[in-house]
């Protein structure tokens, strides 16, 4: 399946659940209302959901003179993957992780947390951001990023439908019949749960193959097998605090990892299956 269907499939599943939520929360307007909004949530997610996302996490951009021995690798990895040199940007959190996010590998950035940067030997972190720039080289952050942005906007909206059971919903006794909180309360509940079930369809398999591309651009796999033994552990004892389930998937490993609950719905494959598939590599 490719990535432009799969965005595209991934869209219109998500697009449809925005405009439920709006029928459950206003009726034909409220359906009216959330399709136009679902559409315009689509073209800010092509083209600004980047933004948002690194907005999300306070990540500023640095340059290679705040940061020479990370520009230094990212530059090279880029050489070797055959891609534009993506910009790079700094998650001020002490919880080790990165993601990279842009809608082509012209528009690419590479975002990476201050802990990450203290824990990874230089051989660890080549690893990490090799795996992040065969996101970039494999097209998949598009697909990635859209995901993160229309499921926080379906959580949002979910969040506003069990406000409006809580304080009647629809007022007017009309062909459509009044509201019923039950169903708005269960539909608030459920559609964040949904939309993760959507990015988790698209998100495990990527990450095994930009495990396996990752190893083939640094040269070595076992540089991001000890990067992931080192972060399953960092993040299991410091989640990230202001992590959210919509945007989890972006990341190398599950920032969520911390929480028993998050881990039944993780986008991510086990860690240890990842570990030892790179193990078992030859490359």
């Amino acid at each position: 399946m490719s990535n432009v269907f799969k965005t595209g499939l991934l869209l219109a599943v998500l697009t449809a659940m925005l405009v439920l939520i709006g029928g459950a929360i206003g009726g034909q307007q409220g359906m009216m209302i959330a399709f136009f909004l679902a559409l315009a949530m689509n073209v800010m997610s092509y083209w600004f959901s980047d933004k948002i996302v690194l907005a999300a996490y306070g990540a500023q951009p640095i340059d290679e003179a705040a940061a020479p021995r990370l520009y230094a690798i990212v530059h090279r990895l880029a050489t070797r993957a055959g891609i534009p040199m993506p910009r790079v940007y700094l998650i001020p959190s002490e919880t080790p992780n990165a993601f990279a996010t842009g809608r082509n590998p012209q528009h690419a950035v590479v975002a990476v947390t201050e802990g990450i940067m203290r824990i990874l030997d230089e051989e660890e972190l080549e690893g990490v951001l090799a795996h992040e720039l065969s996101h970039v080289k494999n097209r998949d952050v598009l697909i990635s990023t859209v995901a993160a942005t229309l499921a926080g906007a379906i959580t949002y909206l979910a969040h506003m439908a069990q406000w409006a059971a809580m304080f009647g919903g629809r007022s007017r006794d009309d062909d459509e019949g009044g509201s019923n909180p039950i169903a708005m309360i269960l539909l608030a509940v459920l559609a964040p749960i949904a939309a993760l079930l959507v990015q988790m369809a698209v998100s495990r398999s990527r990450e095994f193959q930009a495990d396996a591309t990752g190893a083939r651009v640094a040269g070595r796999p076992w540089g991001l097998a000890k990067a992931l033994e080192k972060l399953q552990m960092a993040n299991q004892a410091m989640p990230m605090a202001d992590a959210t389930p919509a945007t989890a998937h972006l990341f190398i490993v599950n920032p969520l990892s911390g929480q028993t609950l998050m881990r039944l719905f993780s986008t991510h494959p086990p860690l240890e299956e990842r570990i030892a598939r790179l193990r078992a590599m030859r490359v």
